[in-house]
C-alpha cells in the first residue's frame, strides 16, 4: 500500500473502536464536571506515579520529552478549558480567554520542534523508525503557518445548557481541515508507525464531533481526545508498536512528500484567504473575529446564544455586531 505496509481487517475495526472509545470518553466528559475532574486530575497523578515511569522510559517509543510535554500540556488544556466554562469570572476576563490560543499554539509549535529535528534523523530513534527529509521542512512550515493564523479567540463564548462547551466561533471547517491535514503529516512524518491510529483515528475522533455533534468546540474536543491517547499510550506503548493491531507506514519517501505537500498547500491557502479577509475587512486577528459574516460563523453563534443573554435577544455579541 503507499500509505501503510498492509491495514489487516482486525486493525480496521480496530481503528474504528479507538475512534469509537476516544469520542465516547470525550462525550462523558462533556457530560459531567466532576468526571472531568477524575479523568483530567484524578487518572492523570494515578498515571504519573504508578504506570508511566515504568511503560514510557527511555527505551519506549513514548519515551521522548515530547510525549511526556503532549500528554501534560494537553492536560492543562483539559483544566484550563474546564476553568472558562465553569468560572464565570473568567469567561470575562480577556486574559484568560487568550489561554486557550496560548495552549494549542504551544501544542503546535512543540511538534513543529519534533519535525525539524526529525529532519536530519534516519533509522531506529527512541524506538521509532525515522525517515528524515525534506518533507519535514515543509510540514514544519505548515505547521507554523497553521500556528499564525489562528485567531478569534476574543469571541469565546460558553454554550447554553448543562455542557457548558467552550464555543469558538470563529474556528472554521477550513482551519481545521488545514489543522488536521497538518496533524496527519507530523505524525506520519515524526512517528509514521503510531500514525494510523495517532495521527488518522485521533482527529477523526474530534474532527466528527466538531462537525456533526457540537460546533464551535473543535478545539474542546481536540484537548480531551488528545490527553485521552496521550495517557492510554504511554501506558500501553506497545499498542501501536508491537501489538497485534499495530499498522506500520510504509516509510515511502514519495508518500512522505506527497503528505506533506498536500499539508503544506492547505495552509498556504487559508493563510492567503486569511489575509484577503483581513485587507478587506481591516480587522485585527490579534484582536477581533475576522469571519463574522461567514453562515458558518453565524449559525455556531446563533446556537450557542451566551448564557447571560435573554430569551428573544440577539445572539450576536456587541462587538460582533459593530463588524458585520
Amino acid at each position: 500500500m503507499f500509505l501503510y505496509e498492509s491495514i489487516p481487517w482486525y486493525s480496521t475495526l480496530m481503528w474504528v473502536a479507538v475512534v469509537a472509545g476516544l469520542m465516547l470518553a470525550n462525550e462523558i466528559a462533556r457530560a459531567s464536571k466532576w468526571a472531568a475532574l477524575v479523568l483530567f486530575i484524578g487518572l492523570p497523578v494515578l498515571l504519573t506515579i504508578f504506570v508511566w515511569p515504568h511503560t514510557a522510559g527511555a527505551d519506549s517509543s513514548t519515551g521522548t520529552w515530547f510525549h511526556w510535554v503532549k500528554v501534560y500540556s494537553a492536560l492543562a488544556g483539559c483544566l484550563g478549558f474546564m476553568a472558562i466554562r465553569f468560572i464565570p469570572k473568567l469567561q470575562k476576563n480577556k486574559y484568560w480567554l487568550m489561554f486557550p490560543a496560548a495552549i494549542l499554539a504551544l501544542n503546535i509549535f512543540e511538534a513543529v520542534i519534533r519535525d525539524f529535528q526529525v529532519y536530519g534523523m534516519q533509522g531506529m530513534v527512541d524506538g521509532v523508525f525515522m525517515v528524515g527529509g525534506p518533507w519535514n521542512i515543509m510540514n514544519g512550515i505548515a505547521g507554523l503557518l497553521n500556528l499564525l493564523t489562528i485567531c478569534g479567540w476574543a469571541g469565546i463564548i460558553i454554550s447554553r445548557g448543562k455542557k457548558k462547551d467552550m464555543i469558538w466561533p470563529d474556528m472554521l471547517w477550513f482551519w481545521i481541515i488545514a489543522y488536521d491535514l497538518w496533524n496527519f503529516a507530523y505524525v506520519y512524518n515524526a512517528v509514521g508507525d503510531h500514525s494510523f491510529y495517532a495521527g488518522a483515528a485521533l482527529l477523526i475522533s474530534c474532527t466528527i464531533p466538531a462537525f456533526f455533534i457540537k460546533k464551535g468546540a473543535w478545539l474542546q474536543h481536540r484537548a480531551q481526545t488528545l490527553a485521552f491517547w496521550m495517557m492510554f499510550t504511554m501506558a500501553v506503548p506497545t499498542f501501536v508498536t508491537s501489538s497485534k493491531f499495530a499498522v506500520e507506514s510504509s516509510h515511502n519517501p514519495t508518500a512522505l512528500f506527497i503528505v506533506s505537500a498536500i499539508s503544506l498547500a492547505a495552509n498556504i491557502a487559508v493563510v492567503v484567504y486569511q489575509v484577503r479577509v483581513i485587507v478587506r475587512t481591516k480587522r485585527n486577528p490579534l484582536k477581533d473575529e475576522l469571519f463574522v459574516e461567514l453562515p458558518a460563523y453565524q449559525k455556531v453563534l446563533a446556537d450557542n446564544r451566551p448564557l447571560d443573554a435573554a430569551p428573544g435577544t440577539s445572539a450576536t455579541p456587541p462587538l460582533a455586531a459593530s463588524r458585520v
